[in-house]
């Protein structure tokens, strides 16, 4: 899967979300609207994608407030006063938690910004299955199109399949086809 298509999914779904492209796009760039594909096509240019990824309004409205996220804790240490007035040094191991905050965006955009790659890093949280790539799939190379399926007691071995199981659209997303105010 290219940038490109990873972008229009991203988009899409935080536009579900209430997420409005061309306000954003118009305002955070100061580039004039022409059209969806212009401005996807901007973006994916020079890795411009970064300033939308990292923008308050979009991280709010791809993760919803309220969404419960897992997210794990560092180890930590630090001293501690004991009852008996001695100090010592506690320790704790890094553990997993799981909340449904109203700022969960905020733990997002921390963690994408650690991420080596940011698009990536978003990619978790969609329900694609092809890996992210530069260049479009060749159609010819017969091992792009073997996946891995889960075992089940019927089927533990690997399928070939002419198309993914959720092939993308051929035509554009109704989010780019719909006439902007």
């Amino acid at each position: 899967m290219t940038r490109l298509e990873l972008l229009k999914i991203v988009i899409g779904r935080a536009r579900a979300n209430g997420f409005e492209l061309r306000r954003w796009y118009t305002t955070r760039l100061a580039l004039p609207w022409t059209n969806a594909a212009d401005a996807l096509a901007t973006l994916e240019q020079h890795r411009n994608y970064y300033t939308l990824l990292f923008s308050h309004d979009f991280a709010m409205a791809f993760w919803k407030p309220g969404a419960e996220i897992t997210f794990q804790v560092p180890a930590q240490t630090f001293q501690r006063r004991m009852p008996d007035g001695t100090i010592q040094t506690i320790q704790r191991k890094p553990f997993i938690r799981r909340s449904a905050r109203k700022d969960a965006w905020r733990y997002h955009l921390r963690e994408m910004a650690l991420a080596e790659e940011p698009l990536r890093y978003i990619r978790r949280y969609l329900n694609v299955e092809e890996d992210l790539t530069d260049e479009p799939a060749a159609e010819d190379n017969p091992s792009a199109r073997v996946r891995k399926v889960r075992s089940t007691p019927h089927t533990a071995a690997l399928k070939v399949s002419p198309k993914s199981a959720r092939p993308l659209p051929e035509d554009p997303p109704a989010f780019l086809r719909r006439p902007y105010p």
